[in-house]
């Protein structure tokens, strides 16, 4: 069973915004959202045009995201492309809004 060798890097974090932060940037869209486990960003996930989350994690060497998607508590690894749960963590999600709603409070 493959393992995280990055558990190190996760921190206490405040969500830097209750959407993509890219996206609610440049007008973008996101299907998905992931919390970054290091810094706290909030990037969209894989499925979305823009992948920010992986850009962010390959950017800032910030392996490690947290779903903050509602009633989901898994992490990933993008180094070691591998998912896993971690014991007593807050369970972080956005607050589901209309998208236009929430850049507005930007």
């Amino acid at each position: 069973m493959a393992t995280c060798n990055h558990v190190d890097q996760i921190r206490d974090v405040i969500p830097q915004a209750d959407g993509c932060v890219t996206c609610l940037e440049s007008g973008g869209t996101w299907v998905h959202l992931r919390l970054c486990a290091t810094c706290g960003y909030v990037g969209c996930c894989d499925s979305s045009p823009n992948k920010h989350a992986s850009a962010h994690a390959r950017t800032t060497d910030h392996p490690i995201v947290q779903s903050f998607e509602p009633e989901e508590d898994w992490f990933w690894c993008y180094v070691d492309e591998v998912g896993f749960l971690v014991n007593d963590a807050p369970s972080l999600s956005y607050a589901p809004a209309d998208t236009e709603e929430i850049r507005k409070k930007i």
